[in-house]
């Protein structure tokens, strides 16, 4: 079956990047990429046009990279602080995971990064801390570093009661005995 060559506008997941030059069945650049925006027709006219697409999409990446790298850097000198439920013998309750650091870092610094740029071999389940790996854009990456604390107080451990002073058996006698009306007397 024959391909319509055409250039994209827009990047399209699973087939390319703003400005590329691709090759789509007829039916897929008729009825959705043309009429979408994503897509224009390959024509001498158009043609001319693709350069200014490719310069356009050259600046806009290498403003992103320069974004990306700052930001990497920002985040490197950064503590995230998360606190969590945990029981008595300090186990917390679920885990950390991806997008509860993505979540946090927008809540505490204003940071938007997608969870799927939080790398994580398997959410955190340990109070402490824990460095966890960033993949902002291709070729940069930053280190975070998480502090994960408990909400619950440890709990108190009862200090040892002294004992009262034991009393010779004489003295409570004579004590009783002194200075004390009798109850029953008294009636």
């Amino acid at each position: 079956m024959a391909k319509t060559e055409v250039i994209l506008v827009k990047n399209v997941v699973g087939l390319g990047g703003e400005s590329d030059n691709v090759k789509v069945a007829p039916g897929y650049a008729r009825n959705y990429l043309l009429p979408q925006g994503l897509a224009i027709p390959v024509t001498a006219a158009n043609k001319r046009r693709l350069e200014a697409l490719k310069q356009r999409r050259a600046e806009r990446e290498a403003h992103e990279l320069n974004a990306m790298n700052d930001l990497s850097k920002s985040l490197a000198k950064l503590v995230l602080l998360l606190s969590v439920k945990t029981g008595d013998d300090g186990k917390m309750f679920g885990s950390i995971t991806t997008a509860t650091i993505a979540d946090e870092l927008r809540h505490q610094f204003e940071v938007h990064v997608d969870k799927k740029k939080v790398q994580l071999e398997r959410p955190i389940r340990t109070l402490g801390d824990h460095e966890v790996e960033l993949r902002l854009h291709a070729g940069v990456h930053a280190m975070l570093k998480v502090r994960v604390n408990s909400t619950t107080p440890p709990p108190e451990i009862a200090a040892p009661q002294p004992e009262p002073a034991k009393e010779a058996r004489g003295d409570r006698k004579d004590r009783a005995g002194k200075g004390r009306p009798d109850r029953r007397s008294a009636s």
